[in-house]
C-alpha cells in the first residue's frame, strides 16, 4: 500500500463530505481474531483548536508543538485500538488529521512507542458554520469572534473548529456510516424548546426552530469490522450547557444531543430520525456498539440536566459497568474543598477550574453483550508516569478494555 494517504469518500451533497481513509505509513495487517483478547477503545478530548482556520496546522507543522507532543504520548501510552479525539478542526482535506499521525502519533514521543493507525473517519461539524439567523437574539446576524460563533449552528469562531476524528486499527465500513449533523432539533420527539424568560414566548420564533440543527458539532454511527465483530462506534460532542442565559439555551441543547443516542439505541423506523445520507431509523436490535465522546453532562454534579445522562447510562441497552476512576481525579478535587460534590471524585474526567472544579464528562459506554475486563481514566499522580503530559488538555482519556462472543451481530 502507498505511503501516501487513501480516501474513500462519498459526497453528501450541499459541499459536505465524508472521508474513511487509511493514513500515512505502513499498514500492518490487524491481529487475527484468535489472538485478539480484549479490543481497548478510548475517547479523549485534545483541546486541539485555534482563534482562527488554519492555525492548529500551522502550530504543529514540524512535529514540535509541545501540547500535541503530549497527547500523542498518551495515546502511545495507552495504546487504543479504537479511538474518538475531540476538538481536533476539521478540514474538508484531512491535513490536520494527517499532520497529527504523521509527525506526532507514529513519532516516539517522551520514550513512549509509536502508534499507527490504518483507518480513520473525520466529517463536518455545525461549529462555526454560519446559520444566517439572530440565534443570541442581539439583533445582529453574525459578526467576528463570539458574535459569529453564537450565531452558527454550533458555537465556533470558524467553520471546523472542535472537530472529531476517529482512528482506527480495525476497517471502518465506509459505506455504513451515517452521520446526523443536519437532523433538525424540532425533529426530535419531545424536544426541549427554550423559552423566553422575560416575555415568556418561545425563545427561538417559528421561523427560527424549524432551521435549528440539532447537533452542535454532528452525531456519527461508525462501524467498525473488529475482531470481535461489527461494532457501532456512535461518537458525539454535545454543546457545554453553560455561556447562555436564563433561556438555559444551551443546557437544553445538551439534553436533547444525550437524548438522540436514546431515540437510536430505542431502534424501529423512526421516520424522524434521518440522517445525512437520507435513511431513516435506530440502531437494529441486536447491534453492539460503544457510545463515547465528550458528553459535557455529569450525573451527579455541575450545570447540566442531569437527567440526560442518567437517562442514557440506565438505557436497557447499555452495559451496567462499574465506572471508569482514577487517583489523580481524587487528588485534583481536593484542590476545591468549597465546591459542593455529590458524586464520587474519583470518576471525575477533568478539571475546570475554581468555577466548576472536576467532572465526570467524559464516557466510554459498552453496549450489552460486551464483557468489560478493565477501565479507567488516565490522570497520573505527580511523579507518576505521563502526569506532565495530562497537561495538554483539561480533559483526561477513558478508557475501556472489552471481550465479547467470537462474531457479533
Amino acid at each position: 500500500m502507498r505511503a501516501a494517504v487513501l480516501c474513500l469518500a462519498a459526497a453528501l451533497g450541499a459541499g459536505a463530505w465524508l472521508a474513511a481513509c487509511t493514513a500515512p505509513g505502513p499498514a500492518p495487517e490487524p491481529p487475527p481474531a484468535a489472538a485478539m483478547t480484549t479490543l481497548r477503545v478510548a475517547t479523549y478530548n485534545v483541546s486541539l483548536y485555534g482563534e482562527e482556520a488554519g492555525a492548529v496546522f500551522a502550530r504543529l507543522a514540524g512535529g514540535r508543538d509541545r501540547q500535541a507532543r503530549r497527547v500523542a504520548a498518551v495515546l502511545q501510552h495507552l495504546r487504543p485500538d479504537l479511538l474518538l479525539l475531540n476538538e481536533v478542526d476539521y478540514d474538508e482535506g484531512g491535513r490536520l488529521a494527517d499532520l497529527l499521525q504523521r509527525e506526532y502519533l507514529e513519532v516516539g514521543q517522551f520514550g513512549e512507542a509509536p502508534i499507527h493507525y490504518p483507518y480513520r473517519f473525520l466529517a463536518p461539524v455545525n461549529t462555526g458554520v454560519p446559520s444566517g439567523m439572530d440565534l443570541n437574539r442581539d439583533g445582529r446576524i453574525g459578526g467576528h469572534g463570539r458574535e459569529h460563533g453564537d450565531d452558527a449552528f454550533g458555537y465556533g469562531l470558524y467553520p471546523g473548529q472542535y472537530g472529531m476524528l476517529v482512528l482506527s486499527r480495525f476497517p471502518i465500513a465506509m459505506d455504513e456510516v451515517r452521520t446526523f449533523q443536519r437532523l433538525p432539533w424540532a425533529a426530535l420527539p419531545g424536544a426541549r424548546r427554550p423559552i423566553d424568560p422575560v416575555g415568556g414566548g418561545w425563545w427561538y420564533d417559528d421561523a427560527v426552530w424549524p432551521r435549528l440543527r440539532l447537533s452542535s458539532k454532528s452525531h456519527w454511527d461508525v462501524p467498525v469490522d473488529t475482531p470481535l465483530g461489527r461494532l457501532h462506534f456512535l461518537v458525539s460532542h454535545p454543546t457545554p450547557p453553560v455561556f447562555d442565559g436564563e433561556e438555559n439555551r444551551n443546557g437544553l441543547r445538551n439534553a436533547d444531543e444525550l437524548a438522540l443516542w436514546r431515540h437510536y439505541l430505542d431502534g424501529g423506523e423512526a421516520p424522524w430520525l434521518c440522517d445525512d445520507q437520507g435513511r431513516c431509523g435506530g440502531l437494529p436490535p441486536g447491534a453492539r456498539f460503544v457510545i463515547a465522546g465528550d458528553l459535557n453532562n455529569d450525573p451527579a454534579d455541575g450545570n447540566g440536566l442531569r437527567e440526560a445522562i442518567v437517562e442514557l447510562l440506565e438505557h436497557p441497552r447499555v452495559l451496567r459497568l462499574r465506572t471508569p476512576e482514577s487517583r489523580g481525579a481524587v487528588a485534583a478535587a481536593r484542590r476545591y474543598p468549597e465546591l459542593p460534590r455529590r458524586g464520587n471524585p474519583a470518576h471525575a474526567t477533568g478539571d475546570f477550574g475554581p468555577g466548576s472544579g472536576t467532572l465526570r464528562l467524559d464516557y466510554v459506554l459498552p453496549s450489552t453483550g460486551f464483557d468489560v475486563r478493565a477501565s479507567g481514566v488516565f490522570w497520573p499522580l505527580p511523579g507518576e508516569t505521563g502526569a506532565d503530559w495530562i497537561e495538554a488538555s483539561d480533559h483526561h482519556p477513558v478508557w475501556v478494555d472489552l471481550a465479547g462472543p467470537e462474531a457479533l451481530p
